[in-house]
């Protein structure tokens, strides 16, 4: 009897140092492993030096994304290539401005885009042919609009013409362009939409103030950015809490876009939908064409 108690008390004491050593070794843990600091995306962005409210706000928002499936070109059956261009401008499209929050980091989606150019994170192109690559100072030579403007001189009261840059405004990035392809699959025997590129224009005005032209400004190849965009999260106007990040939003194609050209009878690569009201008919109906060439191939 006295043996099993004593056994039975060297037992309870090598449990008892086993649970303090894995308490030692979890609170190490957790002084440790400190969340990661959020990379802002803006010069103007101060973290909140309190909690978010009532809530226990995630720390450390590291998404994980998903690697697109492989589609064999045996497996196509076709592909149509769909420019579209996005007004943000329309409320559907609202968090393409969204300026972002203390807690986030992330600032309007061409502040991130930039920010990941000039981080090194992403490649910025001139056009969406992807032949030639920029380098951040090209781009910063695109992010200011040198204006002229006339000026006494203080000494002699003459005139003067001064030239001046207007400091980057992020709302002037007003309209993007994205290629779609839609691609179907005989794996999945469904059409797949694939995001190839977005393209971000700034408006041009006059001295006035009044609107020009767009201005190309630069061209990411999407597949390259979802892994950087999957780190920030889009505005929902409906619920604070209950956001989603970039990668999400774009993939699932949740823009608000119309039709400007396709592939299709479009040898010379052309806008081929016409202008103005015709534009965004023909571009409505050659997204129905799409829709219909998918129900066709059930058929087959």
């Amino acid at each position: 009897m006295k043996v099993l108690l004593k056994y039975s008390s060297i037992l309870c004491g090598l449990f008892a140092v086993s649970q303090s050593a894995q308490a030692q070794s979890m609170n190490n843990d957790r002084a440790t492993s400190q969340p990661a600091q959020k990379e802002y995306v803006n010069d103007t962005w101060l973290p909140s030096l309190v909690p978010d409210g009532t809530i226990d706000r995630v720390a450390d928002r590291t998404n994980r994304t998903l690697q697109w499936h492989n589609i064999r070109e045996i497996d196509i059956a076709f592909k149509r290539r769909v420019w579209k261009r996005i007004d943000v401008r329309e409320k559907q499209n609202m968090p393409f401005i969204y300026a972002g929050d203390e807690y986030t980091g992330g600032g309007a989606f061409i502040e991130i885009l930039l920010d990941a150019v000039r981080r090194g994170k992403l490649t910025a192109y001139a056009d969406a042919t992807f032949t030639r690559a920029l380098s951040y100072e090209e781009v910063s030579e695109k992010l200011s609009v040198s204006k002229q403007t006339e000026v006494f001189d203080p000494v002699t009261g003459e005139p003067m013409i001064v030239e001046t840059r207007d400091d980057f405004n992020p709302e002037s990035v007003a309209m993007y362009e994205v290629q779609e392809d839609w691609i179907f699959d005989r794996n999945m025997g469904r059409l797949v939409p694939r995001l190839r590129a977005i393209s971000a224009n700034r408006a041009v005005e006059d001295e006035e103030g009044n609107f020009r032209n767009w201005a190309p400004l630069l061209t990411i190849y999407y597949p390259d950015a979802r892994e950087v965009l999957s780190q920030y999260e889009v505005y929902n106007p409906n619920n604070d809490v209950n956001r989603m990040s970039w990668t999400d939003y774009l993939d699932r194609l949740m823009y608000s876009g119309y039709v400007i050209k396709t592939s299709r009878n479009n040898p010379r690569n052309v806008n081929n939908l016409g202008t103005g009201f015709d534009q965004l008919v023909n571009g409505e109906k050659e997204m129905q064409d799409l829709i219909q060439r998918e129900m066709d191939m059930w058929e087959l």
